[in-house]
This record gives C-alpha cells, sequence and structure tokens, in this order.
C-alpha cells in the first residue's frame, strides 16, 4: 500500500514537472501560444488578406509553436475596446491608427486632414524619424507594438445627396472614429459629427441617425455602405496608415527565437499588403461603381480652408511640431 502511494506522488510530480517544461518554453501558455487578433474590416478586406497570411508565416516560422486567431467585424470590439482587451491580457493583436491618439498623441498624425500630399508623402513619414518617433510613444504610452503597417486609400465623404463644397454640409449628420480632431475639423466644415462605432455606421445610415460617414474605399466596400449611400465625394481629407501592433508584454513574453520569427513574417506581411493594395484599390472603385455608387468632384481647396485652422487649434503645441515637420518633408 506505501509502495503504491509513493508511486502515484512520483507520478505526480514528474507530470507535474513535465508541465512546467512546457509551460517555460511557449511563454507560459501550454504547448502552443494563442494570440487573438481584432479588426473592424471584413473577411475580404485587404487587412484580413494581409493578416491571415502573417498568421501563417508565424505558425510556420516558429514551427507551430504560435496560432494567430483572426477576429474580423470588430467580432472582439471596437478598436479602442481591443486595444483595452490587450493591456488587460485577454486579447493579443489589433489592426489601430489614428484611435492609438487616446494613449499616445502622435499618433493623432497618422491621419490628420491634409497633412500629406499623398501616399508617397505617407510612406517617406512612416518609414523616416517622425514614423519611429511616433512608433516609439505608441509603444511606451499604449504598451502596444508596430509591427507592421498598412498605407491606406485616402479618406472621402459618402452621403445619398451629392457634397461639393463644405456649404453642403449643412444639417448634415456624419460618423466619424473615435479622434477629437475628427470631430473638430468636420464641425468647422459645417457638419454634425458624432463618434461611432462602424460596425453601427451600417444600421446607422439605414435608420436615419446619421446621413453620412468618410472612409477609405476598401472599407466603404467591405461595410457595404453602397446599400445604403449612393455617392462618394472625394474630398480626400486624409492620407494615412494604420498599424498592425501587438500588445508589449505578450511581445515580450515569447524567447528570442519566437520573437525574431514574429517580427521576420511582420516584414513579408509588410510586402504582401504593399502589393495587395496596389491589385485592390483601383479595382474596389470599380465594383463600387458597378453596385450603384457615384463618384463626385468636390472642391478640395474649400474643404482644405475650413478645416486646416481647426487642425491647427486642435493640435497640442507638441502634434502641432510634429504637423509642421511632415509637411516639410519631401
Amino acid at each position: 500500500m506505501k509502495k503504491m502511494k509513493l508511486t502515484i506522488i512520483l507520478s505526480a510530480i514528474v507530470l507535474f514537472l513535465a508541465a512546467c517544461g512546457s509551460d517555460e518554453a511557449s511563454g507560459g501558455n501550454g504547448d502552443t501560444i494563442e494570440w487573438k487578433l481584432g479588426h473592424l474590416s471584413d473577411e475580404n478586406h485587404i487587412w484580413h488578406k494581409t493578416a491571415e497570411e502573417f498568421a501563417s508565416l508565424v505558425n510556420e516560422k516558429t514551427s507551430g509553436e504560435i496560432e494567430i486567431e483572426i477576429y474580423p467585424n470588430n467580432s472582439l470590439g471596437g478598436e479602442t475596446d481591443t486595444i483595452n482587451s490587450i493591456q488587460a491580457g485577454t486579447a493579443d493583436l489589433v489592426i489601430s491608427g489614428e484611435t492609438l491618439q487616446n494613449w499616445a498623441p502622435k499618433a493623432a498624425l497618422l491621419a490628420a486632414p491634409y497633412a500629406f500630399r499623398d501616399l508617397d508623402h505617407v510612406t517617406s513619414v512612416v518609414e523616416g524619424e517622425i514614423g519611429q518617433e511616433i512608433e516609439d510613444q505608441i509603444k511606451e504610452e499604449a504598451g502596444l507594438t508596430p509591427l507592421y503597417y498598412h498605407t491606406r486609400a485616402p479618406r472621402n465623404l459618402t452621403s445619398k445627396e451629392p457634397i461639393k463644397s463644405p456649404a453642403d454640409l449643412s444639417g448634415f449628420s456624419m460618423r466619424v472614429p473615435n479622434v477629437p480632431l475628427f470631430l473638430d475639423t468636420w464641425e468647422a466644415a459645417g457638419a454634425n459629427p458624432q463618434v461611432m462605432d462602424f460596425n453601427e455606421v451600417f444600421t446607422g445610415i439605414q435608420q436615419g441617425v446619421i446621413d453620412g460617414q468618410e472612409n477609405p474605399v476598401d472599407l466603404i466596400q467591405s461595410g457595404g455602405l453602397y446599400e445604403v449611400q449612393q455617392y462618394v465625394n472625394r474630398t480626400e481629407h486624409v492620407h494615412s496608415w494604420i498599424y498592425v501592433l501587438v500588445g508589449n508584454e505578450q511581445l515580450e513574453a515569447l524567447n528570442d527565437e519566437q520573437r525574431d520569427a514574429v517580427l521576420e513574417a511582420a516584414e513579408e506581411a509588410q510586402k504582401i499588403g504593399e502589393e495587395l493594395y496596389q491589385e485592390e484599390i483601383e479595382q474596389i472603385e470599380g465594383e463600387l461603381t458597378d453596385n450603384g455608387m457615384e463618384f463626385v468632384d468636390v472642391d478640395q481647396e474649400a474643404f482644405r480652408e475650413v478645416m486646416i485652422p481647426a487642425v491647427e487649434k486642435s493640435l497640442s503645441d507638441e502634434q502641432l511640431d510634429l504637423y509642421n515637420r511632415i509637411l516639410e518633408v519631401e
């Protein structure tokens, strides 16, 4: 009887030590580290397709030690909710941009109206000293590490009636993301902006809660907004980029080999995303037209004139300095 008890005890000790060894090798999550990545677009969007490639590369390069499950359509919650979840340890990765300014003020410049001339200008900034400065603050203040980024098509205003100048915005209720700068600039332009999660926009337009919204064409398509909006007004008020980010703690919990594999996969995903962007944006505009949307040329200079003073007034001294430095980048 005593011998049997001793055998049971020894077996339990062996199993305990094996489990501990397994946890240490995988960052404390058993045999496989499972990460959750949340974003707002649908499964056909460039971000989601690139994220799938990234997840596959990470899994391959870590020999199955890290699995990334992707949650599109805000199924983990909106950007702010997902960032809060990452900080709480219940999610791991997010695709986010200017919303990050709620933690890291310099991130407001990711989508400051009329800060960027075109996408070449965006690329020069994000891959240069200013981009690194913004990333450093995001890492320090938001607790998130940018892994790779997507350049975005220009943001345009959608509506049920054509809007060609700020004068047409009188009484126009519109959705904006949780970005104070967007609220200020659209109010200055004459609209009535309100903060709303993207997954509520379709219903909001359908029910008459809002008259329109502003976003790049890829999100206009993935959100199915062609079903409830007729016009894409080419305000092109923002050229920008968006990051794929992982929690600092989640990244630091990996061993060196796993961390290197994630960063290597991110570098490859960057190139994949760029190729998809080039292939799909022009095609998306054609598909929106086929689905009944009409693209409207607007008086962009008139929008610029009313928005820029509001941008400058809304920015802190630190943000305004960064804004002016961005304007000087060739």
